[in-house]
């Protein structure tokens, strides 16, 4: 469609206009056609879509969109944090019965500390204000997919985390028709370079907990690269908080309770379909006693 230039918010008529998409840029095919480089506004998908295929959406339109998500996030947010008290209350009094009312007042706890490495800048400034309502620690990079490799072991030895997230833009490529092949995936390539540069320097799962991929990303080539948690075994989309609903519920576990995948993707946008992972201990620590400074 004529108009439509980088910056635009347009859906794809093929696919019912369901998902919206921010243009990236515009690109020539070798016939000679437009095409549309797409990045999904709130799924972690890029795509490209010829341009008589695609929809502007209205400022109004794109406003409901983006005030609905907030609603629906909100409410999320607030459920977590309910889960993270009673969590928190029955700690108190199952395990640590014996502590008296004094003493739980002097303890205070540790949650996991997430790096997060995106390749796009807008969902890394979504998840990072995500982090401050979850009151969750966290550092965020914006580098793109194909430079991650290069710069997280840098990274990590900074600033030390306990959970790594890589993550940004990925797609299955549908001319290439091999979901076996690392050459039909966008980006996914570049994850497995850097989950392995991470893991050359922390190898255990137990040491360091690595969510890695997007949409669609080849799950089973970052699973063996050594990702404690990747996207996507069934080749969807996943939403942009799905790695940050993963961290949170790692990090506010306690460090005592074996997590299993089912239990910690229960808390994803996508589910199953869309995340998968291996069992995993909290990392969650309580420390005593509270400084009076």
């Amino acid at each position: 469609m004529a108009g439509i230039k980088p910056g635009d918010i347009v859906a794809r008529r093929s696919y019912g206009g369901d998902i919206f998409f921010k243009v990236k840029a515009i690109t020539v095919t070798d016939k000679g056609e437009q095409t549309a480089i797409l990045r999904g506004l709130d799924v972690r998908l890029l795509a490209d879509a010829p341009l008589d295929d695609l929809e502007l959406r209205p400022a109004e339109q794109v406003l409901r969109y983006r005030h609905n998500e907030i609603q629906k996030y909100s409410g999320r947010f607030r459920r977590i944090l309910q889960r993270r008290e009673l969590e928190r209350d029955l700690l108190f009094r199952g395990e640590r019965s014996e502590k008296t009312e004094e003493d739980e007042q002097n303890f205070f706890e540790i949650p996991g500390k997430v790096l997060h490495i995106d390749g796009d800048e807008e969902y890394l400034e979504k998840c990072l204000h995500a982090y401050k309502q979850l009151n969750l620690p966290a550092q965020g990079y914006h580098i793109s997919e194909d430079k991650q490799k290069d710069q997280v072991t840098e990274l990590l030895k900074k600033h030390t985390p306990n959970i790594l997230i890589l993550t940004g833009h990925d797609g299955f490529i549908k001319e290439k028709g091999d979901f076996t092949s690392l050459d039909s995936y966008r980006n996914s390539k570049h994850f497995a370079a850097a989950v392995r540069a991470a893991r050359a320097l922390r190898p255990s799962h137990d040491d360091l907990v690595i969510i890695a991929g997007a949409c669609q990303s080849h799950y089973e080539v970052l699973i063996e690269a050594g990702a404690t948690f990747a996207s996507s075994p069934q080749r969807v989309l996943i939403h942009a908080y799905d790695p940050v609903f993963i961290a949170e519920r790692i990090a506010f576990t306690s460090i005592e309770k074996l997590l299993t995948p089912r239990e910690i993707i229960k808390d994803t946008v996508t589910g199953i379909e869309g995340i998968g992972g291996v069992e995993i201990c909290g990392r969650l620590r309580l420390s005593y006693p509270v400084s009076p400074y």
